[in-house]
């Protein structure tokens, strides 16, 4: 009797051990290739959504850096439709590791969200990144069959690592996201109406630089170059006065008129491809240049106002090489073609793109669900001036009133951005200095911002120093 209950104890300690319970072994990084120490663990590998068809999600999952078994799950989705968010989310935003410019390495990002929380990143859906299926027609797909997915995802991934069903949830992610995140959130809602047993313990939502509606976010990034003297009043007003951005479709051409597509055309040649437009005060990276540098075992690194403007292309040599994916139990089908930050093979349904997501917010919120929208202020493809009006739109259409009213937050004693809230529900926040990918630009006040959302906390107005003498 004795012995057995010593066996019991040891069994349990094995399975305890670094305070996870009954997570896959088999999925279990060691260690990723020219990676640093680090105490916590990461898993990654497949979860098939569809054995028949043969389709399964890749993920990458962190856990927080102190204190795992207390800190919630946040999943993290990049948009697209059709871009990775290992390569986005994980390895150049808010994940624990950054490529190094030599594209064989990774150095620590100190900034990383697992400081805050447990992190799952998802190729979704099947075509992105190491995500696949085996019957070739799923590559054709859109918004509903993507959230479909994602709703068994979670619920396999659950069995797999089961102590955080219980575990608060929190759905973040940024621009296409706009879109995945919503739609996700309200397959989940839907599931906990209708279960008798196991509910998603949903807690927030917060979405970056995301698209939320066409008749406001297509205008915007025009609005946004007149605005920073990117393009001349004459181009500005040209589109102002011959475009109905309320009839704009996603899918070109956009039906607008031809006008209104000639002033477009040349606003986007004033703008020129010289401009990031993703960060407006970001150099551009030379591709060509620097895969020349990566082959040839040289430090391709190019820093732009204190950012390495070059690390997608780092991120990219770095995923290809044979030993990362195996360390990462990534592509187990030998996929045709390699690694790519947006897919090649995706057949993405271009008219979701239309769907206006407010209503779905609008729902979030009506379960009492903290929504966060956050823009990084130097973006010109998902600009603020878009999100910020539809934010207000939609407090106004829920009758809520201004909980906070608009102002500056505040971060190590400077401005990180302006906020403001309705309804002690609904949360609009810019970050001062940050870009489309806004822990990637300012990596600091985003950590800071992330923090205050899943501590459901607000950011702080009023910890400023005096300026006065």
């Amino acid at each position: 009797m004795g012995f057995v209950w010593i066996l019991a104890a040891v069994v349990v300690v094995g399975v305890m051990v670094g305070g996870s319970y009954g997570f896959p072994e088999e999925d279990l990084v060691v260690k990723l290739p020219g990676q640093p120490e680090v105490k916590f663990r990461q898993y990654a590998g497949y979860v098939d959504v569809d054995l028949k068809a043969g389709r399964s999600l890749f993920y990458y999952f962190v856990e927080a850096e102190n204190d795992p078994d207390h800190k919630p799950l946040t999943l993290w989705l990049n948009g697209g439709p059709g871009c990775s968010s290992i390569g986005g989310g994980a390895f150049t935003e808010l994940g624990p590791f950054f490529p190094r410019g030599d594209g064989r390495s990774l150095r620590r990002n100190s900034k990383s969200w697992n400081k805050a929380s447990n992190l799952l990143f998802v190729e979704s859906p099947a075509g992105v990144g190491w995500s696949y299926s085996n019957t070739s027609s799923d590559y054709t797909c859109g918004d509903m069959s993507t959230a479909m997915d994602m709703h068994m995802f979670m619920m396999e991934w659950y069995k797999k690592f089961p102590t955080f069903k219980t575990r608060a949830l929190f759905l973040t992610g940024e621009s296409y996201a706009g879109h995945y995140i919503p739609q996700l959130a309200v397959a989940l809602l839907d599931h906990n109406e209708h279960s008798k047993e196991f509910k998603f313990n949903i807690k927030g939502v917060a979405i970056g630089n995301p698209l939320l509606r066409l008749d406001r976010d297509t205008p915007a990034p025009y609005e946004f170059f007149w605005s920073h003297g990117m393009i001349s009043d004459e181009i500005g007003l040209a589109i102002m006065n011959e475009c109905d951005f309320e009839d704009y479709t996603f899918a070109s051409p956009h039906n607008v008129s031809r006008a209104c597509n000639d002033a477009i055309s040349e606003a986007n040649e004033i703008v020129g491809e010289y401009i990031n437009n993703y960060d407006v005060i970001l150099d551009v990276c030379y591709p060509s240049i620097v895969e020349q540098e990566l082959r040839l075992r040289k430090m391709a690194t190019k820093i732009s106002v204190g950012v390495d403007v070059c690390m997608s292309y780092e991120r990219r040599f770095y995923f290809n090489l044979p030993e990362v994916q195996k360390a990462l139990h990534a592509n187990r089908t030998h996929l045709p073609y390699s690694w790519s930050m947006c897919s090649g093979v995706l057949d993405y349904n271009q008219t979701d793109g239309n769907i206006d997501i407010l209503p779905l917010l609008k729902r979030i919120i009506q379960n009492q669900i903290p929504v966060w929208i956050f823009s990084g202020d130097q973006d010109s493809v998902v600009p603020l001036i878009g999100s910020r009006t539809l934010v207000r739109e939609l407090a106004h259409d829920m009758h809520f009133k201004i909980t906070v009213p608009y102002g500056a937050w505040f971060h190590r004693g400077q401005v990180g951005g302006w906020q403001t809230e309705y309804g002690n529900l609904l949360t609009f926040a810019t970050v001062r200095g940050a870009a489309h990918m806004v822990p990637y630009a300012q990596p600091s006040r985003a950590l800071h911002l992330f923090s205050n959302f899943v501590g459901g906390r607000r950011l702080p107005n009023t910890t400023r120093p005096s300026i006065d003498e």
